[in-house]
């Protein structure tokens, strides 16, 4: 038999786990009771409920001419019923502990009336005989005076043997049960998918605002009788016939004085676009329509036209522009998802406003279940906007959290991939647009080649960069550079850069452009890291240009491209000049430097360094540091100088006649290089040396 004992407490709200607890140690027989109730997840969702305080809420809710409303005059005595002991304990978590917000009730209510309407809606289709000739509709009256709110449908209702079943015995889902009834039958199964009242005790919610239910309905079964069901959630329930009762069902619920805020009109409004604007049955407040968006989601995606994009776009991400793309995305295995996704066309945290929430809200039949869902989707797509519904979640008692568990992973990842292929063919359709959506949302796109390890090398596809072959501004993927690569070129190269005209200019940049090899230019702050986390692109290593990576290949072209004449060889620094320079160099230079020797590569600036910090490191440490005003160290690099270079020369035969001046000339070389790397926090420290050695070469 299934205990309270074999619940697992650590699945539950803390409330229920601190209760359950209490039960297992005083009364075995009601925690036995009480573990199957809450094992069994639902409770008397099944047909949506109806109920009234007293006849002056009656006539108050008549007064507003919205909702039906039923006369007890001639109503035979109300026989009186005790609830189970285990009922009411269970109850009073229910309306205390369980949810974490008391709006949902609304949520709650309007979920069993729309399941009552489906059932209604079924039985009518499949030719039934019922007793029905109301439009299938939710109506809601709010009255401030009496202190009530009334929800009323025109639904299938409950006969008396339902009501003692589903509201007199908590944990009882006649919905539950209504869709294994169905799922029994072939013809009958689908119909199934469109209940939503199946997850937990949503009727007892609204316990947690109205100190008094009263339930007023009539089933839909030709010849059937009306009840009234009132409780006030304490100890017992009410049951008497009602004369007047329509068939459906009407809840009346006397609210609390500390609940009053629900007495206002906007207030419930809103609750009901937030949590169930989507629910496929008209739903009225005091006669006005507040559900006037259609869920689009469920449409045929040929049908949906731009405007439609564009209006729901705006209502699920509360922004006025339009959307950049548009995805409508089914699917039946190997789970059930229905969704609607937009790119849109502003980034909001490029203009200066915090990291923007998730957007993607995760709804299940058409009911609000996580509003901006953190976890639906990885942290780099929350730029994303739109509705994610599928029918397959699993939800625990309360239905506002969901279980971590593989479904949801599942989801997350089935969802993921999908966002990254329809992005890859958006760029393949257009790619003037995607370079648009990249300039306004590529940090997001490097994000997640930093973060996502499972999608690295898909979502590696959506880059796209500048090139040294290309204009300024024009972009291409990293598999058109791959493309286009000679035969013989093993790596991809790339060159992380302020600017463009900068690297043009650079001495690490002069090898490539003189042997005519492509060269990425990466302009963002994150490249650096996008480059090191991708490591590699369809088998070929990304190479940075100024790394010792390159050294090989440069000696190679160098070897190669470079005729050397006797010129050339007369007009270079002898091999013992040049040891001789080197020594003299270290020692001057000091800490800064490891080693200093002769370059390989081809340039035609005197100086440049090699195997330094990263400057995107070097900006992260800086950042770290906040206001602090203490000097970041830099790490030792290598210096490789050019033995043909006039300054060079020049320097050697300088340090024999001035060794003072020839060590600030050194000390410059050095400087150079370093901002020529990007590495130098602040070139203002080197401007009183440079004056010193412009003085000196204008004296001459």
């Amino acid at each position: 038999m299934l205990s309270i004992r074999s619940l697992n407490s650590r699945a539950l709200p803390n409330g229920i786990a601190r209760r359950l607890a209490v039960l297992r140690s005083s009364t075995p027989r009601a925690a036995t009771a009480i573990g199957r109730a809450v094992a069994q997840r639902s409770i008397g969702t099944a047909t949506p409920l109806l109920a009234a305080r007293d006849q002056t809420a009656y006539n108050a809710s008549a007064a507003l001419g919205r909702v039906r409303c039923y006369s007890t005059e001639s109503a035979p005595a109300a026989e009186k019923h005790e609830f189970k002991a285990e009922t009411k304990k269970l109850l009073h978590i229910v309306a205390h502990s369980l949810y974490s917000q008391r709006e949902v009730f609304v949520r709650e209510l309007i979920s069993n009336s729309s399941d009552a309407l489906e059932k209604l809606r079924h039985l009518q289709a499949t030719s039934q005989d019922v007793s029905a000739d109301k439009p299938l509709e939710i109506s809601i009256a709010v009255d401030a005076d009496s202190k009530t709110i009334t929800f009323c449908d025109s639904g299938i209702g409950m006969t008396a043997e339902e009501l003692k079943e589903n509201l007199g015995t908590i944990a009882r889902s006649g919905s539950k049960a209504y869709i294994e009834k169905m799922e029994n039958s072939t013809d009958t199964k689908d119909m199934a998918n469109t209940i939503v009242g199946q997850f937990g005790v949503g009727f007892y919610s609204a316990f947690m605002v109205g100190d008094k239910i009263a339930v007023y309905t009539r089933s839909a079964a030709p010849g059937s009788e009306g009840y009234c069901w009132e409780s006030d959630g304490l100890g017992s329930y009410t049951l008497a016939k009602s004369d007047d009762a329509q068939v459906g069902t009407k809840i009346v619920i006397s609210v609390k004085d500390d609940a009053k805020e629900f007495l206002d009109k906007d207030k419930l409004e809103s609750i009901i676009k937030k949590y169930s604007n989507f629910v496929g049955f008209p739903i009225t407040v005091n006669g006005e329509k507040v559900n006037t968006v259609d869920a689009l989601w469920t449409k045929d995606k040929n049908s949906i036209t731009d405007e439609e994009h564009t209006n729901f776009y705006r209502f699920v991400s509360h922004a006025w522009d339009e959307p950049m793309y548009h995805l409508v995305y089914k699917a039946d295995g190997p789970l059930s998802i229905r969704s609607i996704l937009y790119a849109p066309t502003k980034n909001p945290e490029a203009m200066g406003f915090d990291r923007v929430k998730p957007g993607v809200s995760l709804y299940s039949r058409k009911v609000l279940i996580m509003p901006n869902a953190e976890g639906l989707l990885p942290e780099w797509l929350r730029f994303v906007q739109g509705v994610v519904d599928s029918e397959d979640l699993p939800l625990n008692l309360s239905r506002e959290l969901l279980q971590n568990g593989p479904i949801i992973m599942r989801l997350k990842s089935i969802i993921t991939s999908r966002i990254i292929k329809w992005l890859q063919e958006e760029s393949r359709k257009d790619p003037a647009k995607y370079k648009e959506f990249f300039q306004t949302f590529g940090v997001f796109i490097k994000e997640g080649v930093c973060q996502d390890n499972a999608n690295q090398a898909e979502i590696a596809k959506l880059l796209r960069f500048e090139t040294s072959d290309k204009d300024a501004g024009e972009l291409v993927s990293l598999s058109d550079y791959v493309e286009a690569m000679p035969e013989d070129q093993e790596h991809i190269y790339y060159f992380c850069t302020s600017s463009r005209e900068f690297g043009l200019e650079s001495p690490y940049y002069e090898p490539f452009k003189k042997h005519g090899t492509n060269v990425l230019f990466l302009h963002h702050t994150l490249d650096e890291f996008v480059m090191g986390r991708l490591s590699k692109y369809e088998g070929k290593r990304l190479v940075s240009i100024d790394s010792d990576d390159v050294t090989q290949v440069l000696k190679k072209w160098n070897e190669s491209d470079q005729t050397k004449s006797s010129d050339d060889a007369a007009s270079a620094l002898t091999e013992e000049q040049t040891n001789e320079l080197t020594s003299w160099m270290l020692a001057a230079l000091g800490m800064p430097v490891k080693e200093v020797k002769v370059s390989e590569r081809y340039m035609s600036y005197p100086a440049i360094v090699t195997d330094f910090e990263s400057p995107a490191v070097r900006r992260m440490m800086k950042m770290m540091a906040g206001d602090s005003k203490q000097q970041i160290p830099m790490s030792p690099c290598n210096m490789e100088i050019n033995v043909r270079d006039p300054v060079i020369k020049g320097l050697y035969s300088l340090k024999g006649k001035d060794a003072d001046m020839a060590q600030k000339v050194a000390k410059q070389l050095l400087d150079n290089a370093l901002i020529a790397a990007g590495i130098m926090d602040d070139p203002r420290t080197m401007i009183k040396r440079l004056n010193e050695i412009l003085a000196h070469a204008v004296s001459k």
